[in-house]
């Protein structure tokens, strides 16, 4: 049973803080993405960035995981270890960044451009980030899990393109991971116990990130046992927020500027 407690004003400015810090660290990274550097040194340079702010990069140790940023390139959707691995052009890279500060956290992913993108690419960017803010205008008190999840699935389908299934966005605040989950799909019957159509209450913190498959929806995790790669290797993108549920205007934790 999920059981909700609001977050408290003093709490969600502690997240905004969090928020803001992540915000400022992808924007540092946008600067640095270019052909030719390494995963590993945009890793270095977000985790030197977010420890200046007197944060704690979140997922740094988070269930064994080792660096500060998961970086995604192409066909892989998530989870994707930094390395010495250089940039190349046309590529597309997904970066999702998360930060605790006085026991409260932000998170938030991009996936930007290397360089010059073919069309089909562009579009995918497009499509998935549109798709973000539709799910987030859905995060309203007293709404459901499942208006967020309707909403990024239909614009994402109607625009030709799959949905992760494996993954979901999820409950945020005291912790990186909370209740509830956020599907970007809404899920068949034989799902609901697992992904519960729970109620939107003001005061929750809610990180929305749908991933977005230029091709089939089937995906696999890398021997890594942390990237998630398309199965059918087409590009896939992905983007977040944290949000906090605030009537019928949501609370965008983490907007660069």
């Amino acid at each position: 049973m999920f059981r909700f407690r609001p977050l408290k004003v003093d709490e969600i400015k502690k997240m905004e803080v969090a928020g803001q810090i992540v915000a400022e660290t992808l924007k540092l990274i946008e600067k640095n993405i270019r052909v030719g550097v390494e995963t590993l040194e945009l890793d270095s340079l977000a985790e030197d960035f977010i420890r200046s702010k007197n944060a704690k990069p979140a997922f740094k140790n988070y269930n064994g995981f080792p660096y500060t940023l998961c970086i995604s390139i192409d066909e892989e959707i998530v989870h994707g270890f930094p390395s010495k691995r250089k940039l190349e052009e046309g590529q597309i890279v997904s970066i999702d960044c998360g930060a605790e500060i006085d026991g409260y956290f932000g998170d938030s992913a991009v996936t930007f451009s290397v360089g010059k993108i073919s069309e089909e690419k562009q579009r995918l960017l497009k499509i998935t980030e549109e798709s973000l803010f539709a799910g987030i205008e859905k995060a309203v008190n007293r709404g459901k899990v499942y208006d967020i999840s309707s909403a990024i699935q239909k614009h994402c389908e109607n625009a030709g393109y799959s949905l992760t299934r494996e993954l979901t966005g999820h409950g945020i605040g005291r912790k990186l991971h909370m209740s509830p989950s956020i599907p970007n799909f809404v899920p068949p019957l034989l799902r609901r116990t697992e992904l519960p159509n729970a109620k939107l209450l003001n005061g929750m913190g809610l990180a929305i990130e749908p991933m977005v498959h230029l091709g089939m929806k089937e995906c696999y995790t890398a021997k890594d046992n942390w990237t998630v790669i398309t199965m059918d290797k087409t590009p896939a993108a992905h983007f977040e927020h944290t949000v906090i549920v605030n009537d019928n205007k949501p609370l965008i934790l983490t907007l660069r500027d």
